[in-house]
């Protein structure tokens, strides 16, 4: 690579990067300055145009002659005189050319004949019975066209085949190796970063202290010796995990942004190939352009995609994709510190990630990104409504700190959707800026999906209107159950209604917690029944969020006293269905246990419906009247919640404008802050 550089003065103009090809551009005939990008290839469509216009010029308009039999060249030829000569082509069969003087239409006579000793003996035979001097007979050999006729479609059919490969949408199918040369299939994807201006750490909120973990290796990069000169051994690289939609991606972008190295990105998939030995060849390729452009930055997206545990069988593509990752593990291993290069790794899989692989010596840090907390969702908002254009009455703290304590266990690129959601409504009621009712639509539009244009019927609102004021009242007055907010019966998706809640954001539940959450999610079921004396299938998704949470209650978290202090984490075990870590009894005894702890939890749901059983008729005549009940119209039907609680998202918003979201700056950043503006 070559790097041209103007200046003027002491500051950078422009930074440009060629190749030795980019410069003989210049050189290039006008059809390549015409088609600066596909020169080449309109280059060959002429050949291969003139070469089959020539072809068919010559099959086309080349003399072919009249095929005859024998017995009218001796009757209509022979016998009057008008034959010439005689070529016998080939031994196969033979030309006859009209005598000097003679008019004919053809060019040629022709008829085939069995031998050439026969042909003799019979035109011998005949001339002495006719009388006629002696015909001059030529022997001659001739190159059949016939069979290059007969594979021509063949040929024209293969052409274009190739250059669709190569050039057209099957191109991909082979994973672009056959693009430009045939079959350089070996040949990685990988691209090469040098914009610095696209993310930057800025960009990225939510995840401060991941970015921090990132912005020491970016610290490592540019100044080694820092490190170096203390016996410190720089980290080979750094495997980020977590959700999807928490960031892993846009941190590996700002990295690239900020990083004043070269950036090398690569999807795992792209090592994946039906081709034996592709996946592996690809990885050298890779760690080779790595160490001629080092020091850099290597990011492998979805890496468990290469990365998967061996040693769960060799048939079809596993054994490539074992060869694939060993070749991967003896890459990282090939290089050291020194060498100033450093991978990092997103996935969201990183439980079936090969032991190998997580080893100090190749990733050796893990960096976690995880749900964000509501201060984190607070900047995270911050970043997406910047750009936006907003009501001048909207003030950008405190509307980012409302909107994250509306959105517990959001992730960045759902905080990211509702913020573009609300732009689209603004935009498609032609309103000159965004205003909180866009963003209450946008949040009912992510959490419900789009509002569906024919209602229900009568009798099935009703249904649903008493379902959800059951699971209203329950919440309401049940002690460690989340909060509500809303309650609506306008159906959305494929959803005929939606509670929203605000959970308290914590990481640690007890039985009581965990219990008083089943009740709640019963409430619906419970007042089917007082109601109507009957059950529907409304309750479908809760009875299976129910069950799951007791079966972990009673199988993973060790909170039943018959089954004991133990935990079994089938989800996660191999071959889980067929063979189970616990005798035949225990797993009827664990089925016992489920069933009567939701028995338990419908039974106290049940009672407590049929005493609020007033309440609950009230919010559901509300609900058939509004559709939609927010939490000031529980307390005017309910009254006060009897179990008051201050929860950490009230205590957020109360904070003052002038409160600051994040962390401070740590020595790594600021050392490198002072080393941008040293370089300067």
């Amino acid at each position: 690579l070559q790097f041209q550089m103007t200046r003027s003065g002491n500051s950078k103009k422009a930074v440009s990067i060629s190749n030795s090809s980019t410069q003989q551009n210049s050189s290039r005939p006008v059809l390549f300055k015409a088609f600066p990008l596909h020169g080449g290839m309109v280059l060959n469509l002429a050949f291969g145009a003139a070469g089959m216009a020539t072809a068919f010029l010559f099959f086309r308009f080349r003399g072919t002659g009249v095929q005859i039999s024998w017995k009218d060249f001796v009757h209509r030829y022979l016998s009057r005189g008008v034959v010439g000569h005689i070529e016998v082509i080939n031994k196969q069969y033979v030309k006859v050319f009209p005598a000097e003087g003679v008019d004919s239409s053809e060019s040629y006579l022709w008829f085939n004949i069995g031998s050439v000793d026969s042909f003799e003996h019979k035109l011998e035979v005949v001339q002495q019975e006719m009388g006629l001097d002696s015909i001059p007979v030529l022997y001659t050999s001739e190159s059949d066209w016939t069979v290059f006729l007969g594979v021509l479609p063949t040929l024209l059919l293969g052409c274009i085949l190739l250059f669709v490969v190569r050039r057209g949408p099957m191109a991909g199918a082979f994973g672009g190796g056959l693009k430009g040369i045939p079959f350089r299939m070996s040949k990685s994807k990988a691209r090469i970063i040098e914009d610095r201006n696209s993310v930057r750490f800025k960009d990225v909120a939510g995840c401060e202290e991941a970015k921090l973990e990132v912005l020491e290796f970016v610290n490592f990069l540019k100044n080694p010796s820092q490190y170096q000169d203390l016996g410190a051994r720089i980290p080979k690289g750094a495997l980020l995990s977590g959700p999807p939609g928490t960031g892993k991606t846009l941190l590996a972008k700002a990295t690239a942004g900020e990083a004043s190295v070269p950036f090398i990105t690569v999807n795992g998939s792209e090592f994946q190939e039906v081709f034996v030995g592709v996946g592996p060849a690809r990885i050298r390729d890779v760690f080779a352009t790595a160490r001629k452009i080092a020091p850099c930055i290597v990011f492998i997206d979805e890496i468990d995609a290469v990365g998967r545990k061996r040693g769960q069988g060799n048939f079809g593509s596993q054994g490539e994709q074992e060869n694939t990752l060993n070749q991967l593990l003896v890459e990282m291993d090939g290089f050291n510190s020194s060498t100033n290069i450093v991978v990092l790794a997103g996935t969201n899989r990183a439980d079936i990630l090969d032991p190998a692989l997580m080893r100090p010596g190749r990733f050796d840090r893990h960096i976690r990104l995880g749900f964000p907390d509501v201060e984190s969702r607070a900047s995270i908002f911050k970043v997406h409504l910047n750009p936006l254009k907003l009501d001048p009455l909207l003030n950008l703290q405190s509307l980012s700190r409302k909107l994250a304590a509306l959105t517990p266990g959001f992730t960045g690129a759902e905080i990211s959707n509702i913020c573009n959601e609300a732009a689209l409504r603004a935009a498609r009621h032609l309103n000159q800026w965004i205003s909180t009712d866009d963003f209450e639509q946008a949040f009912q539009r992510v959490i419900g999906g789009l509002e569906k244009t024919q209602g229900l019927q009568l009798s099935e609102k009703t249904m649903v209107a008493y379902h959800e004021a059951g699971y209203a009242v329950a919440s309401w007055f049940l002690e460690h159950a989340d909060p509500l907010l809303k309650v609506s019966i306008v159906p959305r998706g494929k959803d005929l209604s939606y509670v929203q809640y605000l959970p308290k954001e914590q990481y640690l539940l007890t039985q009581e917690q965990l219990f008083d959450r089943m009740c709640m999610m019963l409430g619906g079921r419970a007042a089917e029944q007082v109601f109507f004396s009957q059950i529907t299938t409304g309750a479908q998704d809760d009875l299976r969020e129910i069950t799951r949470s007791a079966y972990e209650q009673v199988v993973q978290f060790g909170m039943n006293k018959a089954i004991g202090l133990v935990s079994f984490d089938l989800h996660q075990q191999e071959n889980a269905v067929t063979e189970k870590p616990y005798s035949e009894y225990k797993a009827q005894l664990i089925d016992q246990e489920v069933r009567s702890l939701v028995e338990a939890a419908f039974q106290r749901t049940f009672q407590l419906i049929t005493d609020k059983k007033k309440m609950v008729e009230k919010v559901a005549k509300r609900l058939l009247e509004k559709e939609m009940l927010s939490r000031a119209d529980l307390v005017e039907l309910l009254g006060p919640p009897p179990f008051q609680q201050k929860y950490s998202y009230e205590e957020f918003v109360e904070q003052p404008e002038d409160y600051e979201e994040g962390i401070s700056l740590p020595d790594v950043e600021k050392s490198l802050d002072k080393n941008k503006g040293d370089e300067e």
